[in-house]
């Protein structure tokens, strides 16, 4: 008789460095399976994959036994790899962070084609130049300059908004300052609300 799968998790851990100790104890200790060969299980099947984190998938059977699918890395992961950068951009595609090589883009589309939903290393391409342009990793020669531009476009803007800002905070302790000295009646919202309705 077949054993059933009575539940599957999904982790990511740093290749070849699987301990039994939190995440992977807190996540795999409720589903009684053996911490210490799943561990070394793991790490044997990553060893090649040293520094890189590794998704994997593990379906638990009734008689507690097991069974694991690795994956390929996270996609912001490999850019970052790539882009020898710590993080990703926190404005998206308006801040270049990095910048990665058309070649890089293929590598790392050859890499997670199989777990993306793509035909081809074009489509999975597309795919990971979409995922590098949100993290503000450009591709030479693909987007660096269009990516530019935005971020410059995107620069003035914010340079735009923090000044009118500026005023706008001198403008009220102006007001303020005005309203406190007694010389001037500063116009509550309601003072505002009358008169337009008496006109």
């Amino acid at each position: 008789m077949a054993k059933e799968v009575v539940k599957k998790i999904k982790l990511q851990i740093e290749a070849g460095k699987a301990t039994p100790a939190p995440p992977v104890g807190t996540v795999l200790g409720p589903a009684g399976i053996n911490l210490g060969e799943f561990c070394s299980k793991f790490n044997d099947a990553t060893r090649d994959k040293m520094g890189d984190v590794v998704p994997c998938e593990i379906s638990i059977y009734d008689d507690r036994s097991f069974d694991f699918v690795l994956k390929t890395a996270p996609a912001a992961f490999l850019l970052k790899k790539a882009a020898k950068a710590k993080k990703g951009s926190k404005k998206g595609a308006n801040e270049i962070v990095a910048t990665i090589s058309k070649a890089d883009l293929k590598k790392i589309a050859e890499e997670k084609l199989p777990d993306l939903n793509a035909y081809d290393v074009e489509a999975a391409m597309n795919i990971i130049a979409g995922t590098a342009r949100n993290m503000g990793i450009a591709i030479e020669g693909v987007n660096d300059a269009e990516l530019e531009a935005q971020a410059k476009e995107a620069a003035t803007q914010e340079k735009a908004a923090l000044k009118r800002e500026a005023e706008l905070e001198a403008l009220e302790a102006e007001a303020k300052e005005l309203a406190e000295a007694g010389s001037v009646e500063v116009p509550t919202h309601s003072d505002e609300e009358k008169d337009s309705e008496e006109e």
